[in-house]
């Protein structure tokens, strides 16, 4: 299934839709768009028990257009462990990893799913801010924020 796993990378259909490159979309943000509840999302898009067939090829479908597809997927975890748990070090094994959060970084083209307590880095722009800046022959500063 496209839903699981890594995906193929590509451009993405949210940045094309959208125009926005930095635009993310959240479970919640299809969630709300369908009227449905961001667990219901997340069962319809990991093939769970508890959502209708019909309502899983709806919420797939609105996933889909909203660019929360074709990505592959960056897992954001603790440094200290393959589980969600830094007391776990290394390799652990019969562990159940917790997903706390999941939305797609339309700009960098990924899925992120946030496991544990972590911080995320704000993304960066294609072009450095520094390249717009110059001084010119009086000593004059322009394209500086």
């Amino acid at each position: 299934s496209k839903w699981g796993g890594c995906f193929d990378r590509g451009e993405t259909r949210a940045a094309r839709k959208w125009g926005n490159m930095a635009k993310t979309v959240k479970m919640a943000d299809i969630a709300k768009v369908m009227g449905v509840s961001t667990v219901t999302v997340s069962k319809a898009l990991s093939d769970q028990k508890g959502v209708s067939e019909e309502l899983r090829v709806k919420i797939k479908k609105k996933a889909e257009e909203m660019g929360f597809s074709s990505m592959p997927v960056c897992m954001a975890k603790n440094q200290y462990s393959l589980s969600d748990d830094p007391k776990k070090l290394g390799r652990p094994s019969g562990f159940t990893i917790n997903i706390r959060e999941v939305y797609v970084s339309a700009g960098a083209g990924f899925v992120v799913a946030i496991t544990g307590a972590i911080m995320t880095m704000p993304g960066l722009p294609k072009t450095p801010a520094a390249f717009s800046i110059d001084v010119d022959t009086n000593g004059k500063i322009t394209g500086l924020f």
